[in-house]
């Protein structure tokens, strides 16, 4: 429940580099040691074990970076919102780097699910002749397959401007396709057509926007 007496401070960061590469655990833990050196007054859960009341935004796949990345930081005083940045700035290492700070409402919704609608960038190792977008994913829960329609998580067509491929992908209450997935099928199936040569991957994978609708 939100609580009133709380300020509920909304920080973007960028994801880059080699941070990346960590999963979201170990990017949630530095997020948390930025704040404590940005010596900000920041809540408290309460109970036996009292951590930092802070919120993450929909987690990245490993080796996913971000240039729109948030989480809701709750303060127990008012701070301006450029002081609040620029000491979290003064805090943070360059691959997790804030660049936005703003105040919401505490009975907003939730990080995890303000912005379900994500955009990515995706740069290939060599441009292909034309993209061929797999009709379905097949992923891994629970230790069982489960076959996704890409229709029904696709916002949009898949652009392609040389070797840099843009998509849009949409989380709903029922689950979400992974980006990650969705591109090992797409380069997967373009390769298989011909269209690609053997080998194309990704070099460099980033969410450039999160937003609440499509």
């Amino acid at each position: 429940m939100a609580d009133p007496r709380l300020f509920r401070l909304r920080v973007t960061f960028r994801e880059t580099g080699r941070l990346a590469l960590l999963s979201h655990l170990e990017v949630a833990r530095a997020l948390e040691r930025s704040v404590r050196r940005a010596g900000l007054p920041y809540a408290v859960s309460q109970g036996f074990s009292p951590h930092m009341r802070i919120a993450f935004g929909a987690a990245l796949p490993v080796g996913v970076g971000g240039t729109s990345e948030f989480f809701d930081l709750f303060l127990t005083d008012y701070v301006a919102p450029d002081k609040a940045l620029a000491s979290l700035q003064a805090a943070s290492p360059a691959d997790l780097y804030p660049t936005a700070a703003r105040y919401i409402e505490p009975r907003d919704p939730a990080a995890s699910v303000a912005c379900p609608v994500s955009t990515y960038e995706v740069e290939l190792s060599e441009a292909p002749r034309a993209l061929v977008v797999p009709e379905t994913v097949t992923v891994v829960r629970k230790k069982k397959e489960k076959t996704l329609m890409v229709a029904d998580y696709l916002a949009g067509s898949v652009t392609q401007e040389g070797a840099r491929v843009t998509f849009t992908l949409v989380s709903k209450p029922t689950g979400s396709l992974r980006a990650d997935a969705f591109v090992r099928e797409l380069v997967a199936a373009t390769v298989a057509a011909g269209h690609g040569v053997e080998g194309l991957r990704p070099t460099s994978f980033l969410r450039v926007e999160q937003r609440e609708t499509a």
